[in-house]
């Protein structure tokens, strides 16, 4: 059974209104994680619901409220309560490339890809849809696409989403779990950044390691990495190394 958490219990009004509005039964959700990082990708979760059949789920939380022990535990009772889930991932030299709207859309492309039921209509957490697929203009009508991203579905955005949508909270522990994984892993080859700690967040060691060893392959190149505000860090760092 779910373990009591704290804080203001997330409900499921957004995602059955959205089902109403759209005539819909599979709703997904999105959230992100690692977008002001300095190293690592950006990772995108998504779950799938069906409003017909799922059943309230309000200890779920934004994932930056729950300890990394909770977070861990809720993911297989998560798995269990969507109908699809996925996490996908844009790596750093994606992130240089493409630029980070476009970076978000590929990883959210590559966790829809996952579910196992696609969805109908998807919320996004915050207050632009990065996942809707780009309308083509001429120059990309004329060069090599490649991989195709974006989804052609009703979206919508929520505000806060990750704290009031079980969805979209859902999405954000799978997220969250998942890239910290990916960043335990990579600190194992790469010890001298402290990213067992900070999961490549601009924290002032992390910083600091930079400017003495320089940047590693797994760091986003095109990003200032050496020298950033007090307000930088505080931003991209806030509820990011639990």
């Amino acid at each position: 059974m779910p373990r009591k958490t704290e804080g203001t219990p997330t409900t499921l009004t957004h995602e059955r209104a959205l089902a109403v509005s759209t005539r819909t039964r599979y709703i997904g959700a999105v959230d992100e994680v690692g977008r002001g990082s300095l190293a690592g990708p950006v990772s995108v979760g998504m779950v799938v619901i069906d409003v017909d059949a799922v059943h309230e789920f309000p200890q779920l939380r934004d994932s930056k409220l729950l300890s990394a022990p909770v977070r861990e535990s809720l993911v297989a009772e998560i798995q269990r309560w969507a109908v699809g889930y996925g996490v996908g991932h844009a790596a750093p030299a994606e992130i240089d490339e493409l630029g980070m709207t476009a970076a978000l859309r590929l990883a959210g492309t590559r966790a829809a890809h996952m579910c196992s039921i696609a969805p109908q209509a998807a919320l996004v957490d915050g207050s632009y849809d990065w996942l809707s697929a780009k309308e083509p203009d001429l120059f990309d009508l004329l060069e090599d696409q490649g991989e195709r991203t974006g989804l052609s579905i009703p979206t919508r955005t929520v505000i806060k989403g990750d704290m009031t949508c079980q969805a979209i909270a859902a999405a954000s522990i799978l997220a969250k779990v998942e890239r910290d994984e990916i960043m335990l892993r990579a600190s194992e080859q790469y010890p001298s950044y402290g990213w067992q700690i900070n999961k490549g967040y601009a924290t002032a060691t992390h910083r600091q390691a930079i400017a003495e060893h320089g940047p590693s392959e797994f760091h986003r190149l095109s990003w200032r990495l050496t020298s950033g505000t007090e307000k930088d860090e505080s931003e991209s760092t806030r509820g990011e190394e639990i």
